[in-house]
């Protein structure tokens, strides 16, 4: 890590479509899906409105590897990680951009979508660099399931 710089991204929100796993021609596993933060802000009448961020997330190795089996649309996720932003040119010469989080470690909160309410779930993974891979085990709390939370 470059001295004075930091790259660290920490979010809290509910998938908003099933990991999609995929494999690069060397056969490492990638997998990407979309995360929902919510957030609530007074408009120009003092009104509250609640307004919504997507965030595109990457996960690769192992952690793409559970990914692909435990990240479902509407589970609360906890994601770590770093941004990245990539640009490509199509066809016609324009010039695009993706920004997007390389996920370093993820933990499912919460219950699972077609579970009770009272289940907490406490699967979690961590890439670590050099795809030293570890399991954490996170801390068991109960964790807001408060469905009209969902963007969708």
């Amino acid at each position: 890590m470059a001295r004075g710089t930091v790259n660290k991204v920490i979010l809290v929100g509910r998938v908003g479509r099933d990991a999609e796993l995929r494999y690069t021609p060397s056969g490492a596993s990638v997998a990407s899906f979309s995360l929902a933060t919510n957030w609530r802000a007074k408009d120009s009448d003092g009104n509250w409105q609640d307004n919504t961020e997507w965030h595109n997330i990457s996960a690769f190795g192992s952690l793409a590897d559970f990914a692909g089996q435990y990240i479902k649309k509407g589970r609360l996720l906890y994601v770590e990680g770093r941004l990245h932003t990539r640009s490509w040119e199509d066809q016609n010469n324009t010039k695009h951009f993706r920004t997007e989080i390389i996920a370093n470690s993820i933990q499912l909160l919460g219950p699972r979508p077609e579970e009770s309410d009272e289940t907490v779930v406490d699967e979690s993974v961590s890439q670590k660099p050099a795809e030293n891979n570890t399991v954490e085990e996170p801390p068991v709390e109960d964790a807001p399931t408060d469905e009209e939370d969902l963007p969708f």
